[in-house]
């Protein structure tokens, strides 16, 4: 007689993870989790996908991007698409710039122009044009930053969740780059002596929504790495890269409810068991919080359950700048300006300074996308698709921009002016203003500081929100507001630490799911 055969064991239903935001931290921890085998939710108050990072259509046929304009360090993308079986170049088309920006320095005369290019003996040339001495500080400041970035990576593509995670080797090795007690602008001294060619490689501080000369030295590397690897600009918009990431999440298994608000996160005991949206409690194992930390941890989550991060701390942390949109569909098109424009004014050292006492800046510096240069589906033909923006004040300064807001249009558009687009008022055929009380209110980004929260050393590394919320088990951070901070390259590598640490608290093993990414 056969012996009867045994029960099969009974399988595991895959652990299911409820993400609040749709942004490119949340569509990243998507993509990584889904490819894992892991039932994957992401609920999205907007009707889009992107958060910041998408593209708006506009009346007219004008395509405007709302936030992030252009590509920088694609590595860690492709990365991410490739663990996930899909190919970025395949699902988007990228074009490398060059001139990757032209720079305008405002001086008592005629503006002197210095178009960025990652042609080195051209930069070089580029450079020798405004101020010989300093050309051969280029090849110094690139291979002295190459080193930087390769001692920095194992901090920026690890958790740090405590001061003991500071003294593992690679952290050790990387602290001799830090220089810690020079800022940016300090930094690049030991380069360049002209305060220009300084201005040229550090005014990307203000993708962090910072002044330069605050700045942690560390982020030179925001400079070089648009010379090392390029500034890409997406054709039909930088919104291209967050479709792309929802349907591939959508192809792993995700499901992207859209217009979908979370009210809060439940709660089982000490361990987060999901979220509320639309009166009705969706059970997870664990959630991930891609909304913007200062704006949704306080309305999310009980304040009983933040003892690192109560309302008072985070009311009372550094936030970054905020920025002053204009987006305008013109009449005509601008033949004269590059894809990528800065105005650096003559009192740019005093507009920071306005900006930091809560001032409106008086003569302020604009950067300026026109895309048409380089991809005309932007606009209709004869026509062109403005973005101005003007680092300001955020809301913690008390601007009043009801009262303030036509004057500051004025003058924003003057400069636009001066810029090279000439009687720009008459050719308006369609306007967008966005304040920081519209960055606030009507896309939920915390006092409407565009750029989260600063990045001095007082609020990075383990005193930064941790990717593993560190004061309730099961709930989980992306975005610039978590480490290791701010930026499309450095949020997309948060997304990965974050999806890391959330499998190992699952028990979710390489052996368990197959998975090709080392932990």
């Amino acid at each position: 007689m056969n012996a009867p055969l045994a029960a099969p064991a009974l399988l595991r239903p895959p652990a299911h993870v409820a993400i609040i935001g749709a942004g490119p931290g949340g569509l990243a921890a998507a993509m990584l989790l889904a490819a894992r085998g892991l039932k994957v939710s992401v609920h999205e108050k907007d009707a889009v996908v992107g958060g910041r990072t998408r593209t708006m259509e506009a009346p007219g046929g004008y395509r405007f991007d709302l936030g992030p304009t252009f590509f920088l360090y694609p590595r860690i993308i492709r990365e991410i698409f490739a663990q996930c079986g899909a190919d970025l170049d395949r699902e988007v088309e990228m074009r490398r710039l060059d001139p990757q920006y032209r720079l305008i320095f405002e001086t008592d005369g005629a503006p002197q122009v210095l178009d960025a290019t990652p042609d080195a003996a051209a930069m070089h040339a580029a450079i020798a044009r405004i101020a010989p001495g300093d050309a051969a500080g280029f090849a110094r400041f690139m291979a002295e930053n190459r080193a930087k970035l390769a001692a920095f990576r194992p901090i920026l593509e690890n958790a740090i969740l405590s001061p003991s995670d500071l003294f593992a080797l690679p952290m050790l090795k990387a602290l001799p780059h830090l220089r810690p007690h020079l800022s940016v602008e300090a930094d690049l001294r030991r380069y360049f002596h002209d305060p220009r060619i300084r201005l040229a490689f550090s005014f990307q501080a203000k993708y962090l929504g910072m002044s330069p000369f605050r700045c942690p030295s560390l982020f030179t590397i925001l400079s070089f790495l648009e010379y090392e690897h390029g500034v890409f600009h997406v054709a039909g918009g930088l919104g291209g890269v967050s479709r792309a990431m929802a349907r591939v999440a959508e192809r792993l298994g995700a499901r992207i409810h859209l217009g979908c608000p979370v009210e809060r996160v439940s709660f089982s005991g000490g361990r987060a068991d999901g979220v509320v949206a639309g009166g009705r409690h969706i059970a997870a194992d664990a959630v991930v919080m891609n909304a913007d930390f200062a704006h949704a941890m306080p309305r999310l989550v009980p304040e009983a359950r933040r003892r690192r991060w109560p309302d008072a701390r985070i009311k009372a942390a550094r936030y970054s700048c905020s920025t002053f949109m204009l987006y305008l569909g013109i009449e005509g098109e601008c033949p004269g300006l590059a894809h990528h424009n800065v105005l650096m004014s003559r009192e740019y050292t005093a507009n920071l300074a306005q900006i930091e006492r809560g001032e409106i800046p008086d003569t302020p510096s604009l950067y300026l996308h026109h895309p048409g240069a380089t991809d005309p589906g932007m606009a209709p033909p004869g026509h062109s698709a403005l973005y101005a923006l003007a680092p300001v004040p955020n809301l913690l300064g008390g601007t009043d921009w009801q009262r303030d807001l036509p004057a500051f249009r004025e003058t924003v558009l003057d400069r636009l002016e001066g810029l090279g687009i000439p009687d720009l008022r008459r050719r308006i055929r369609y306007e967008r203003v966005v304040t920081p009380r519209d960055w606030q209110d009507e896309f939920a980004v915390g006092h409407g500081a565009t750029f989260n929260l600063a990045h001095d050393f007082g609020q990075m590394l383990h005193r930064r929100p941790g990717n593993r919320f560190q004061d309730c088990e099961g709930l989980y951070l992306v975005g610039g507001g978590t480490h290791p901070g701010s930026g499309l390259p450095v949020i997309y590598e948060g997304a990965r630490i974050t999806s890391k640490l959330l499998l190992r608290d699952l028990g979710i093993t390489e052996a368990a799911q197959g998975l090709t990414v080392a932990f």
